[in-house]
């Protein structure tokens, strides 16, 4: 079950990571024009309503992006079956469709079918397409059949999977929505401390991939929360003062926190190892920073010190609870740093986003002491200040002419090309399957310069690289090839 929850929040990064686009075309969209009605300016409203068409259709997206992603080789034809999974579903359990069946007023078909369309059912549409994908793209046909064999089929057996699951969701998708939306209403009402809540769950969830589940039922439509959406007005509803409340919390730990631990961790460093542990954390510091990707700098201690990362994870709950108390919304597309922050400033739902830098700067230091005491005091082995029998070597850096070689690296660290069962990468961290987990050599793993190993199970093994993971992965994609000629 674990593995399939993995593998579900590895899938659903694919549409995720189509979102910043968005937050940049909105973001200029909205500096230009704070109301963003676009009125007087033909560039406003082309920006803003650009911008909003991914958000508007993030549940068609994530039903592609889960196939693709669950699907056994990656292959096309998964998307088209799910896309055909959602028509089908959309069109048979349609307010009209529903008021058909029951043969009622429209006022009287539950409002659970007004809801058809959200991001949970385009999970469930893509899971479908993936599960018959998976199961029938080889199927064979007799001869005067064969032009509906293999991947044809697929298609085929959607729509009939489709319609038995438009079956089951006729009578468990109103309970189901009633409690998303019970479980959200929950939240909404613990104010404050529910956001910090939240935070705090946000970050413990990351070390198994699960905290983008968690993420959906509040930063999208799930539960009716959809934070993000209604905070970039691509969504009615949102409310002036509330509407931002579980993102806001979050620059001040991306922007701030994390460089203030890099430098914690820098300072406590053995002196012979500071400038190339140096090199890495200010790396690593100045993504969380500027993009918000925190994963090469969380998996620098996540698991060398995981009390640091449960201190980390109640921070980040004080700050989100802390932000969301007072009167300052700040929102993002993507993910909590300083280019999404710059680019809120002039959305309807702001509020003083600039207290935000004051706060950031407070958490910096907090961060800093905080980690450089435990560090000291408890003697934790943080980067620099391993063992040498424990020490890697972290001369290879990811993205250019060096992903060839921590390619390389990271293949013999898994047991060869011979070992590797499959292979995908999200966006900080490569995954892999193998077949035989006692060929896995972790040293060797984080001597190739990964941030991290993680092993969620006995076959599957994670490299947490960073951003530039997709020059890893695609070189990496190369040295199988090559194996198999």
């Amino acid at each position: 079950m674990m593995r399939f929850l993995q593998r579900l929040g590895k899938a659903l990064m694919l549409p995720v990571a189509c979102l910043p686009i968005c937050g940049v075309l909105m973001g200029i969209g909205y500096w230009i024009d704070p109301a963003g009605l676009g009125s007087d300016n033909l560039i406003v409203l082309l920006l803003i309503k650009a911008g909003s068409i991914l958000i508007e259709n993030m549940a068609v997206l994530f039903a592609v992006g889960v196939a693709i992603g669950m699907s056994k080789d990656q292959e096309g034809t998964a998307a088209l079956a799910a896309i055909i999974s959602w028509l089908t579903v959309q069109s048979m359990l349609s307010g009209d469709m529903v008021q058909l069946v029951l043969g009622v007023e429209a006022d009287a078909v539950p409002a659970a079918f007004d809801k058809i369309d959200s991001q949970f059912i385009g999970i469930v549409c893509g899971l479908i397409a993936a599960f018959c994908y998976n199961m029938f793209y080889k199927v064979n046909m007799p001869s005067f059949l064969a032009v509906f064999a293999g991947r044809r089929f697929v298609p085929i057996v959607t729509v009939l999977a489709s319609l038995v699951a438009c079956c089951i969701l006729y009578f468990i998708w109103p309970a189901v929505y009633s409690f998303l939306v019970g479980l959200g209403q929950v939240i909404l009402r613990l104010g404050a401390v529910g956001a910090g809540l939240y935070g705090f769950l946000n970050r413990l969830l990351i070390p198994v991939g699960m905290h983008h589940a968690l993420n959906s039922v509040f930063w999208f439509d799930v539960a009716n929360i959809y934070d993000i959406g209604k905070f970039w007005g691509t969504i009615e509803g949102g409310v002036l003062g509330q509407t931002g409340m579980y993102q806001a919390g979050f620059f001040p730990v991306m922007m701030f926190g994390l460089p203030g631990a890099a430098l914690a961790m820098y300072h406590t460093a053995k002196p012979a190892k500071k400038k190339r542990v140096g090199a890495i954390l200010l790396s690593a510091a100045l993504c969380a920073f500027f993009t918000g990707v925190t994963e090469p700098m969380e998996f620098s201690f996540m698991f060398l010190a995981p009390g640091l990362y449960f201190v980390h994870a109640v921070l980040t709950g004080i700050s989100v609870g802390l932000v969301a108390a007072l009167p300052i919304r700040s929102g993002f597309q993507f993910s909590a740093g300083f280019v999404d922050w710059l680019l809120s400033f002039k959305v309807p739902f702001a509020m003083k986003p600039l207290l935000l830098i004051p706060i950031g700067l407070v958490f910096f230091v907090v961060y800093y002491m905080v980690f450089r005491l435990l560090i000291v005091k408890l003697n934790l082995k943080t980067y620099g200040r391993e063992d040498e029998h424990n020490t890697a070597k972290m001369d290879i850096q990811p993205g250019g002419d060096n992903s060839v070689e921590m390619a390389k690296a990271i293949l013999a660290g898994v047991g060869g090309a011979e070992n590797v069962v499959s292979m995908g990468n999200c966006i900080t961290r490569l995954r892999l399957e193998v077949k035989d987990r006692l060929l896995v050599d972790e040293k060797k793993l984080k001597e190739s310069g990964a941030a991290g190993v993680i092993r969620p199970s006995r076959t599957s093994v994670q490299v947490v690289i960073g951003p530039k993971v997709q020059f890893v992965a695609d070189e990496f994609k190369k040295l199988l090839q090559q194996s198999q000629t």
